[in-house]
C-alpha cells in the first residue's frame, strides 16, 4: 500500500531501500508470519490453511503444516496473489529500527493491525463526538443523534463572561 502524501515526511529517505532489504533479503521473499511467498497466487480456504506448493504441503494462518482439510476444498477454497508489506510492529512510522520492521502478506498485516485499527476508530469517533460537545453541535449529522446539547444554564457562568466582553 502507498504512503500517503500527509505522512510522507514520518519516513526516511531512504524508505524504498529498507522496505526492499527487510521483504526480500530477510524474509527471503515470504511473509514472516506465515511464510506466503510474495508475487505467487496462493490456494486458501479462508481460515488461514492455505496450499504451499512449493513444498507441497498444506499449512495453517502461522506457516506450520497441518494435515490435510477433511472438507471439500474446490467448494472453500479461492486463490488470492500475495503481496508483501513492510509493516511496523510497534505501528510507529518514524521508528525504522530493523527490530520493528517485518515483512507481512495482506493477511497477516490486517490481522496484526486490526486492534490498532479499531483503537484508531474509536478515539476518531470521540473525537468527532467531543468536537460537538465542545462547540453544540450539530449531533445529528454526526450520528449520534441521542445526544443533546448542554444547556448554558449548566454551564459555569459562560453567559456573564460572555456579556462581560461584549
Amino acid at each position: 500500500m502507498p504512503i500517503r502524501p500527509e505522512h510522507l515526511f514520518l519516513y526516511p529517505i531512504d524508505w524504498p531501500q529498507l522496505s526492499q532489504l527487510v521483504r526480500f533479503v530477510r524474509a527471503k521473499g515470504r511473509c514472516e508470519h506465515c511464510a506466503r511467498p510474495h508475487g505467487q497466487r496462493v490456494f486458501h480456504l479462508g481460515d488461514g490453511r492455505w496450499w504451499d506448493r512449493n513444498r507441497l504441503c498444506w499449512r495453517n494462518g502461522r506457516g506450520r503444516r497441518v494435515g490435510r482439510p477433511k472438507e471439500n476444498i474446490l467448494i472453500q477454497g479461492r486463490w488470492t496473489p500475495v503481496v508483501l508489506a513492510c509493516a511496523h510492529l510497534n505501528h510507529d512510522p518514524s521508528d525504522s529500527a530493523l527490530r520493528q520492521l517485518a515483512a507481512l502478506c495482506q493477511r497477516c498485516h490486517m490481522i496484526y493491525d486490526g486492534p490498532e485499527h479499531r483503537r484508531r476508530r474509536w478515539m476518531n469517533a470521540h473525537y468527532q463526538r467531543a468536537l460537538g460537545d465542545l462547540f453544540y453541535g450539530p449531533y445529528p449529522m454526526r450520528g449520534a443523534d441521542w445526544i443533546t446539547p448542554t444547556p448554558i444554564s449548566m454551564l459555569d457562568d459562560s453567559r456573564s463572561l460572555y456579556t462581560q466582553v461584549r
